[in-house]
């Protein structure tokens, strides 16, 4: 789940970060925008374009030589992923995960073992296929500020006059609040947005698509840290 809240930082207090999966604690509502690393998606078909299914994560590469798998999670809570039984592949294929833990470096990364997979080769025939659960099985939102990260996922971003920015891919939370992962429509590396009302005043769920506010330097190159500073 995605909560909106109202804040902006104000103006002034922003200030260059590294990119994501950093170390560096300023990230969120607080956090200026940052820029993101790319990571291509695994084609799909089918259930990914339907409505009845909510995106909840995405394999990644095989970890180790036993089976073992990195998972991206979209979940507020990323371990949440494994709470709701068996989940549908992309493929249409149904995986039960059988054991999570954090992975280094990403508070939304894991390391999955799944249920009747072993050895690297069964890891390796997971990567980039994403994972859906049945939206029935998820309930509603309690409030009109919260979303379901993965509805926001994919939807195209637009300022206040129309004009095309990008595309939502991820709605990590680093600890400081979501921030919305947008990919440039000119193409590039995308960059990330504090998930504000301030940001973004408005979203259109259904109409697939998000009004946003950003700052002049959304897709810009991260400046380089002055090696002097504290």
């Amino acid at each position: 789940m995605a909560r909106r809240p109202d804040a902006r930082p104000p103006r002034g207090q922003t200030s260059s970060g590294p990119g994501r999966g950093g170390s560096d604690p300023r990230r969120g509502e607080g956090a200026p925008p940052q820029r993101a690393n790319p990571a291509p998606a695994r084609a799909e078909s089918g259930i990914a374009s339907d409505p009845g299914f909510v995106l909840l994560g995405e394999f990644g590469r095989a970890h180790g030589l036993n089976g073992e798998v990195r998972l991206k999670s979209y979940t507020a809570d990323p371990m949440a992923i494994g709470s709701y039984g068996p989940l549908t592949g992309a493929d249409g294929s149904a995986i039960e995960i059988a054991s999570l833990r954090p992975a280094a470096g990403a508070p939304d990364m894991l390391i999955a073992r799944v249920a009747g997979l072993s050895g690297r080769t069964g890891a390796e025939s997971l990567n980039r296929l994403a994972l859906y659960v049945a939206r029935e099985r998820l309930g509603a939102p309690e409030d009109e500020d919260e979303f379901f990260a993965a509805d926001l996922v994919g939807l195209a971003v637009v300022d206040r006059a129309g004009n095309a920015i990008g595309t939502v891919r991820a709605v990590p939370n680093y600890g400081g609040g979501d921030l919305l992962e947008i990919a440039p429509a000119a193409g590039g590396s995308p960059a990330l947005l504090p998930f504000t009302k301030a940001f973004v005043p408005e979203i259109d769920v259904a109409g697939r698509r998000i009004i946003v506010d950003p700052p002049e330097d959304l897709f810009a190159p991260a400046a380089p840290r002055d090696p002097d500073a504290a």
